[in-house]
């Protein structure tokens, strides 16, 4: 009997379609930081248009009186601290929506995936991280204050939104809140810490790969911070814990949960100043 023909009784498997798709299309560092620009343009770009929306939505807004006329009726609009909230409300979810879809769109390979060049979104296996994640997002705002702190030398510690939050009516800090401490850390982890860094491993050893990706995220909130330098240390140690989280987890969502917890202890201080003008 001829058993040159018969099939073997454990085949091997081939690789799925999926593996062989996510080692084809992993993002370049490139495509990579080409999406984070995308999105904080997005937002720098479309709160204008917002704006500008509602305000002849409202009739804030004239634009039959001309472009100039126009124009100042839009900063007077903007310089109200309730409207400044809408806009960041409705930019911020317009940008961080469109991120996700887009690449969700473009990599959805790789979207479930739970080790580089996966962008991680599956549960870890050992929950135990999403503990530790609540630890660190309560440690770095403390810990990274007194760094901040020391570093300024005196300096008052300003920052964009925790201005706005402060001088924001009081319904309106709910869902300023919601933004900051879900829906940015959200798409945040997904840039910096699941494509970016991603990318970078396919290139460079993880100390570089990590440290790269948490200078640049600490650089890219340099504006929100007023381009404060001393700030840069606080976010690129915070950066630092997340990217520990995402590559010792085997998912992005303990650094989203660091990530939320703290930026959510640092605008709790809106629901205790409530009208620090008056």
């Amino acid at each position: 009997m001829d058993t040159c023909n018969l099939p073997a009784p454990f085949p091997p498997r081939p690789p799925s379609p999926s593996v062989r798709q996510s080692l084809a299309g992993v993002p370049s560092p490139w495509a990579a930081l080409g999406l984070i620009a995308f999105y904080f343009l997005l937002q720098a770009t479309s709160s204008l248009l917002i704006a500008l929306a509602i305000g002849l939505a409202t009739g804030f807004v004239h634009l039959q009186q001309g472009a100039g006329h126009a124009e100042n009726e839009l900063q007077t609009m903007m310089a109200q601290a309730d409207m400044q909230a809408v806009t960041v409300v409705l930019t911020v979810t317009l940008a961080a929506t469109l991120t996700l879809w887009l690449t969700w769109h473009r990599w959805p390979q790789l979207w479930s995936l739970s080790r580089p060049p996966g962008f991680g979104f599956t549960l870890p296996a050992n929950r135990l991280f999403l503990v530790l994640a609540v630890a660190v997002g309560l440690a770095a705002p403390l810990l990274g204050g007194l760094l901040t702190e020391l570093l300024a030398h005196g300096h008052a510690v300003t920052q964009d939104i925790q201005q706005l939050g402060t001088r924001t009516a009081l319904p309106l800090r709910v869902p300023l809140v919601l933004v900051v401490a879900s829906l940015g850390p959200l798409v945040e982890e997904l840039l910096f810490r699941g494509i970016l860094l991603s990318a970078l491993l396919q290139r460079w050893r993880a100390g570089w790969a990590v440290a790269i990706s948490s200078l640049l995220f600490a650089l890219a909130h340099l504006p929100g911070l007023q381009y404060q330098w001393f700030a840069l240390p606080d976010l690129a140690l915070l950066a630092l814990a997340l990217a520990w989280l995402r590559l010792r987890s085997g998912s992005i969502w303990p650094g989203v949960v660091a990530h939320g917890v703290n930026n959510l202890l640092a605008v709790v201080a809106w629901f205790v100043v409530i009208n620090p003008t008056g």
